[in-house]
């Protein structure tokens, strides 16, 4: 199957916020996070993403088991409608490990979150695996799976530090 990067089910991104790999992640980040209840600017968000990208974060059922949960990015949009209108989502990233091969890029993006801007500590942490595309004119993100630290996986000291 072949996905067109120009489907009309994609918003039209500010040039600004897809220019570099930087600029398309600090946009990631900054379209997520908000104070509770504060809506977010979704046409931005669904405007980082290639057609058929993909959300996916691994999580732990009530069995122990870890599971893989695949969204789109509507689907994403609809579970964070009902959550930030509850709660405050400040996440941010704190490292980074890059690797790149002509226009594909991986990054795995160490993350933690914050109910408040002002809250001290985060309530959680974790790594993104982002993958990104660049067409030659612009960076789109394809996909962000993710995992939260946990006791059993705490973060690794080599995804505290940033490496290019």
């Amino acid at each position: 199957m072949m996905v067109s990067l120009t489907s009309k089910v994609m918003a039209q991104a500010n040039p600004k916020d897809v220019e570099s790999v930087d600029a398309i992640l600090a946009s990631l980040y900054e379209v997520i996070s908000g104070e509770a209840g504060k809506a977010r600017n979704w046409e931005r968000f669904r405007s980082l993403f290639v057609s058929g990208a993909r959300l996916m974060p691994i999580m732990r059922l009530s069995s122990g088991k870890d599971t893989l949960r695949v969204m789109t990015p509507e689907d994403y949009i609809e579970i964070g409608k009902k959550r930030f209108a509850e709660k405050g989502f400040f996440e941010k990233e704190i490292a980074r490990r890059t690797e790149r091969y002509g226009n594909l890029v991986h990054v795995f993006s160490t993350y933690e979150a914050r109910e408040r801007a002002s809250d001290e500590k985060p309530f959680i942490r974790g790594i993104n695996s982002i993958q990104l595309l660049y067409d030659g004119t612009r960076w789109f993100v394809v996909s962000v799976m993710w995992q939260a630290e946990t006791a059993e996986f705490p973060l690794p000291e080599k995804y505290l530090k940033t490496v290019p």
